[in-house]
């Protein structure tokens, strides 16, 4: 009695197109999971579309020139700047020079010294300084100097290395050390590359000084140091000027 009574409601059923209804949506609902496992993040039909992507857009993207926008760069960034806290202005200050091309190709180690007596002049600590009245009142000068330190431990190698060491006496704040390499093969004898590089995280920007900065635009552009002179020494007078205290 029971598989007749099945009989005849799946006969009626037949007959008033519920089944063939119902196959029809099992059936549309089948093909729609299907494209949408094709089309996830593994799917088949995603990958091949993003290798197409990939293929046309990455070499557009790599050979499209971009120095167009550093203008609008600079702007965005000199308008979030006058918005900003005095730590967030410092780091974006910092970043936005970092951004700037560094075009020279080499630079002497004699230019790099005196730019960095320049920025000993107008950055070094003056206290425990004394404090000269012959001309004014100026802060007695600090004795600042250039050495290199030739890695001489390792001759099988095919790089020669070495320490451009710049040093204040007075304030080791102010003190380099700048590492250098050439490759033995190299034509150019007396050229170092330049290895300095002191940001490990966005917030290290922050804390970065004038020379520094310098220094990691120069090993970016892969600007080669002219190895000109290997020993320096000078006496440098701070900018800031002291009050004068007359006994």
């Amino acid at each position: 009695m029971l598989e007749n009574s099945i009989k005849d409601v799946i006969g009626k059923k037949l007959e008033d197109g519920t089944i063939e209804k119902l196959v029809a949506e099992q059936l549309e609902k089948g093909v729609l999971n299907a494209l949408d496992s094709l089309f996830r993040s593994y799917g088949d039909v995603t990958k091949v579309i993003e290798d197409k992507i990939k293929s046309v857009m990455v070499p557009y993207l790599e050979g499209y020139d971009y120095s167009k926008y550093i203008v609008k760069l600079d702007s965005v960034l000199v308008e979030v700047l006058e918005n900003c806290a005095l730590d967030n202005k410092k780091m974006l200050t910092n970043f936005k020079e970092l951004m700037l091309p560094e075009e020279r190709k080499t630079i002497k180690a004699s230019e790099l010294y005196d730019i960095w007596c320049k920025y000993v002049a107008k950055e070094v600590e003056t206290n425990g300084l004394e404090i000269d009245y012959d001309d004014g009142p100026t802060y007695t000068p600090v004795e600042v100097t250039l050495n290199v330190d030739y890695d001489n431990d390792r001759s099988w190698s095919s790089f020669n290395y070495a320490t451009l060491v710049f040093e204040c006496e007075h304030d080791e704040e102010m003190n380099f050390a700048i590492r250098l390499n050439r490759w033995t093969g190299d034509k150019e004898e007396d050229q170092w590359g330049i290895g300095y590089d002191k940001v490990k995280d966005i917030a290290s920007l922050r804390r970065l000084n004038d020379f520094e900065i310098l220094l990691m635009r120069l090993d970016q552009a892969g600007t080669k140091l002219i190895m000109d002179t290997d020993s320096e020494s000078d006496e440098i007078t701070p900018e800031e000027e002291p009050e004068a205290t007359y006994e």
